[in-house]
């Protein structure tokens, strides 16, 4: 808007030149807005693409007469004329100014060809590029949806998974406890106790997303003593948690059902058989392995289902650790390893 003072002051040019240069800026503004809010959204966006370049083509054409009805307003142009005096003795000097048999003079074209031309470039310049930014705004909005709809179903999901692994866990603990009563009631009252610890830990502490790595940790190690409660002496349990670490924040039950799958599936009371876990934990990494013999008696039931636990853990991580997590199962006749590696970031 500043423009034209600066070119007055600067060259003395005179208000026609004010007059006109506003005109043009309104009409052109005019022309880029109105295909901004009105004929993209109206028309191309809704697949009329043929009533969308019509109305571009007559949305420039009639502008164009307000145009060139402003430029004969502010300069008397006489439309019968095709070139005016001044452009006339331009033409005549540039002649005289060159050597004979040297290159022929074309001089410029006629005023109002040359308004034409240009009027049609700024227009169809001001309708793409308003176009374009309406279509790059367009992509940035439905990115954005998208974005918001994955993250809804990432938690809806997630929520999903966390609480059908509680009812499982709970079913399975319950079982425990169960056969534990008729055998010790001293234990089975202490198994109690540790279960209101573990249920506390899942009705009040993940409610939040994430958890701590020393809850879950204290999670874990509370239910590790709730198994060993109707453990004999022939199942070998060795677990091994990081003492000192650098406490992370960790989606809660990552970890307890390779865990509970261990117990369920590799405990024998007729035959030795062990159960190992092990944790690592670095300044932004966890190392997990639980290793786990197979039991003969459970084997043919393991093939026939294998539990929702370790399918709801890999869909979550997944979800939670994208490209950024390893899951390794190594199955054979006698044991069952899984071996997880998370990247917290």
């Amino acid at each position: 808007m500043g423009l034209p003072i600066y070119f007055i002051k600067r060259w003395q040019i005179g208000n026609d030149f004010i007059w006109l240069y506003y005109i043009n800026t309104i009409i052109s503004g005019i022309i880029f807005y109105i295909n901004y809010f009105f004929l993209a959204p109206g028309f191309f966006f809704n697949g009329k693409r043929y009533k969308y370049y019509l109305s571009v083509v007559i949305l420039i054409a009639c502008f164009y007469f307000v145009s060139d009805s402003s430029n004969k307003m502010v300069f008397k142009y006489v439309p019968d004329s095709h070139k005016t005096e001044q452009l006339e003795r331009e033409h005549e000097k540039r002649k005289k100014i060159l050597p004979p048999g040297g290159a022929v003079s074309i001089g410029r074209p006629p005023f109002r060809e040359m308004h034409m031309y240009n009027y049609a470039l700024t227009s169809l310049f001001l309708v793409f590029f308003s176009l374009g930014l309406r279509i790059l705004e367009r992509n940035s909005l439905i990115e954005k949806q998208q974005k918001e709809m994955e993250k809804e179903k990432l938690n809806s999901e997630l929520a999903f998974l966390k609480n059908q692994i509680s009812p499982h866990f709970f079913f399975n603990t319950l079982n425990n406890i169960y056969s534990l009563i008729s055998i010790s009631p001293e234990d089975s009252q202490k198994a109690v106790l540790k279960l209101s610890k573990l249920m506390r830990y899942l009705l009040y502490e993940t409610e939040h997303g994430n958890t701590s790595l020393n809850s879950e940790i204290k999670f874990m190690n509370n239910y590790i003593d709730l198994m060993k409660l109707r453990v004999s002496d022939k199942i070998k349990l060795s677990v091994s948690f990081p003492e000192k670490y650098d406490d992370l924040n960790i989606p809660p039950l990552l970890f307890i059902p390779f865990i509970e799958n261990a117990f369920k599936h590799g405990i024998s009371y007729r035959e030795a058989s062990f159960i190992d876990i092990n944790m690592q934990v670095e300044k932004d990494s966890i190392s997990f392995r639980c290793c786990n013999s197979v039991a003969k008696t459970r084997e043919e039931s393991e093939k026939k289902d294998s539990g929702i636990g370790l399918e709801n853990v890999s869909k979550r991580l997944n979800l939670l650790f994208p490209e950024k997590h390893e899951l390794t199962i190594n199955k054979s006749d006698t044991t069952f390893e899984v071996i997880l590696n998370i990247i917290i970031t």
